[in-house]
């Protein structure tokens, strides 16, 4: 059983208010990049790029992506072998702002990978989070976000899910 939490409508007017709030806090981006964590946080970050350089005029918008899988702490736990996506910042992140993008922010553990990972590229001046859902009550990590898209509270058993197919773009939650 599926129950739908965001619309597509409702995922680009969520999107609108992130990148809204970015702006306030970041105005031109000079000293901002965004980073997708692998794999929707990557769909995710561009969409935001496209609403950010459209209608905020915002240019140069450097916007990369992280795969975390080999600096999780469950890497070698899980029972098939882990499968890496691609890792592509081509720019320098040595005292610039770092704000992650995930689509939901459960444990917190792929969140302190990411912490760990950035730091092969540098040593950023400030990292924030920016995540779609924000499940509460299940954090396992003292982590929280900057930005938050909506919160929901989850039960035992059920998952969030972010489809960001084309076209299909919507948030339910998922008896599992």
């Amino acid at each position: 059983m599926q129950k739908e939490i965001i619309s597509r409508h409702q995922l680009e007017v969520t999107l609108q208010r992130l990148a809204c709030q970015l702006v306030e806090n970041h105005r031109d981006f000079s000293s901002t990049v965004i980073v997708g964590i692998q794999r929707r946080g990557v769909v995710l970050a561009q969409k935001l790029g496209e609403i950010l350089c459209r209608d905020y005029g915002i240019k140069d918008l450097k916007i990369g992506t992280l795969d975390v899988t080999f600096f999780r702490d469950d890497f070698r736990r899980r029972e098939s072998p882990a499968h890496a996506n691609t890792t592509s910042i081509l720019f320098p992140v040595d005292n610039q702002k770092v704000v992650f993008v995930d689509d939901v922010l459960h444990t917190g553990r792929t969140q302190r990978a990411a912490l760990s990972a950035i730091n092969s590229f540098g040593r950023p001046s400030k990292i924030e989070l920016l995540v779609l859902i924000h499940r509460r009550y299940s954090r396992q990590l003292p982590i929280q976000p900057d930005y938050k898209g909506i919160q929901v509270d989850v039960a035992e058993g059920e998952k969030v899910i972010v489809d960001v197919t084309q076209g299909n773009e919507r948030v339910y939650i998922e008896e599992i």
